[in-house]
């Protein structure tokens, strides 16, 4: 009988070696794939806010705009219980609350109609959407101030103040997303834009400061609240819009939809 020889040690070590090298090149090879890939997104993509027509797919767009408004009236009266400053605007409406007899809820509504005029030399047309956000605000708005107690403590201030930070900024994501317009207060900001030739941001900005100062001087709540919402509420809704903003059937199939004259963006 015939024995094998064992392979010389000098043979088998180069064969180990050559495997090891092997080895190290397909593991690199597997790091180098794995930078380069990019990672993958469960986010979805955001598509352009533009109105949609009040006709397409309304069952599916019509709740979510009701109770993105009515969760967005609550959160401002979750702010106001708060008691340790609100936006802008509710600071106007606190303040005018002081000097007249009607709700808070009452008041957004007429200050709603009051600036839809102000749209008329900006020829800005109002959507459903536009008069569906003067109603639901008024209404859940005087409904969260019904419901939630005055006069807690710090600490369930506290909670209520960045619970409705976080409710404000989910609810503008929700409302926005169905696509059916701007309420008053964006389309007089986006009709001053394009009147003017000023951008949105200088625009949104003197309209809040100015808002700011007159609801101040009425006696309205502003607090670190006022700046904590300034500062985090845009971050927010950015974050929360992919997953609610609506895309509408023609963009499904990769074209685009401008939006009709007269009806611009809902705007953040």
């Amino acid at each position: 009988m015939v024995l094998k020889e064992d392979k010389h040690p000098m043979e088998a070590s180069g064969m180990e070696q050559e495997i090891t090298d092997s080895d190290e090149r397909g593991l690199k090879r597997r790091r180098v794939a794995r930078v380069a890939a990019p990672p993958v997104s469960r986010r979805p993509s955001l598509p352009p806010l533009t109105y949609v027509r009040l006709g397409e797919r309304p069952l599916r767009r019509l709740p979510q705009l009701f109770i993105g408004l009515a969760l967005y009236g609550f959160s401002l009266s979750v702010m106001v219980r708060a008691a340790l400053g609100v936006n802008p605007w509710s600071v106007l409406y606190e303040g005018l609350e002081h000097h007249t007899p009607l709700s808070f809820g009452t008041i957004s509504a007429v200050l709603g109609v009051l600036v839809l005029l102000l749209w008329i030399p900006l020829k800005q047309a109002p959507t459903f959407g536009t008069v569906a956000n003067i109603v639901v605000l008024a209404c859940s708005s005087d409904f969260g101030l019904l419901l939630i107690p005055q006069n807690l403590g710090l600490p369930a201030r506290i909670g209520l103040l960045v619970g409705g930070i976080l409710l404000n900024g989910l609810s503008v994501a929700v409302y926005v997303g169905a696509r059916f317009g701007p309420g008053p207060r964006d389309g007089l900001m986006t009709g001053a834009s394009t009147a003017t030739g000023r951008s949105i941001r200088l625009i949104r900005t003197l309209i809040e400061i100015t808002v700011l100062a007159v609801g101040w001087l009425l006696g309205g709540t502003v607090g670190a609240g006022t700046v904590l919402y300034a500062l985090t509420v845009g971050p927010i809704t950015q974050f929360f819009m992919p997953w609610f903003a609506y895309s509408s059937l023609a963009e499904r199939v990769g074209d685009t939809v401008p939006s009709e004259e007269g009806k611009p963006a809902a705007t953040i």
